[in-house]
């Protein structure tokens, strides 16, 4: 894959966006509600598999080399707060949205939230799996199934639902005036 120029400006631009989302957010139980999905859901569908998912793992980078920019810090040593794993989870979302809107060949609202909430089953999936495997395994904070569930999912999805209808609904007046520009 070839970066030009303009691909690594979007791909700083949605880093950048990612980082504002990460500050953007409503305090709830266990896993804070923050913008960082809006942003990851919408890199995939305007910058595409490679170079959304590229966007969101620099994000993760500058968070793990020290830059305060995870939604609770920054620094290695997050690799060991247990909801570091939607980090993870974006770039794996962010990279399966990009590659389900590339393959489809009509575009419309419905199929822009059908690719955002494959990427959000994604990032669910890695996140929460990570935080019961950090919680029991690494610092000892152990914790069941169903409150897993609770708070990592049912308490934290509803949000998340809306903002892949948002990023649909958004997608489909942007993205064509978008890769005008872009491609």
């Amino acid at each position: 894959m070839k970066i030009r120029t303009k691909d690594m400006a979007f791909i700083a631009i949605f880093t950048v966006l990612i980082v504002v989302g990460a500050f953007i957010k409503i305090p709830i139980p266990v896993v804070p509600f923050t913008l960082q999905f809006f942003f990851t859901n919408m890199a995939g569908v305007l910058l595409g598999k490679k170079r959304g998912a590229i966007s969101v793992l620099l994000y993760m980078i500058l968070g793990l080399i020290g830059l305060p920019i995870f939604a609770s810090g920054g620094g290695v040593g997050y690799v060991f707060v247990p909801s570091f794993g939607y980090i993870p989870g974006f770039v794996v979302g962010t990279f399966v949205t990009g590659w389900i809107v590339e393959k489809t060949q009509k575009h419309s609202v419905l199929k822009y939230i059908l690719a955002g909430f494959a990427g959000l089953i994604l990032v669910y999936i890695v996140g929460m799996i990570y935080y019961y495997l950090i919680a029991n395994y690494v610092i000892d904070t152990p914790i069941g199934l169903w409150p897993l569930f609770l708070y990592c999912f049912l308490l934290a999805v509803p949000g998340d639902i809306v903002l892949c209808i948002l990023c649909g609904i958004l997608a489909k007046s942007v993205r064509p005036v978008f890769l005008k520009h872009f491609a």
